[in-house]
């Protein structure tokens, strides 16, 4: 199986901690070297290992911060 080559560009912050250590974040991250798209998944605290995420182009985050922006969140928590 081929090797996913990735980048961090860009931090965009840290939306959770687990309890085992891991975060969850908002980055932008370059896949196999193509043009670096908004990312939020899992990383270990050093970034060597990630979990499962969704990868999203900016007219889909600005989308999903359309919806997010329209969802009542007062009972959330």
């Amino acid at each position: 199986m081929e090797e996913i080559k990735f980048e961090i560009t860009e931090s965009l912050g840290v939306i959770s901690e687990s309890a085992k250590g891991w975060f969850k974040e908002l980055n932008m991250v370059s896949w196999n070297e193509y043009p670096a798209k908004v990312d939020i998944r899992d990383w270990s605290p050093d970034h060597t290992k990630m979990g499962k995420g969704i990868t999203l182009t900016k007219s889909e985050a600005k989308k999903l911060r359309e919806l997010l922006n329209a969802m009542p969140l007062d009972d959330v928590e």
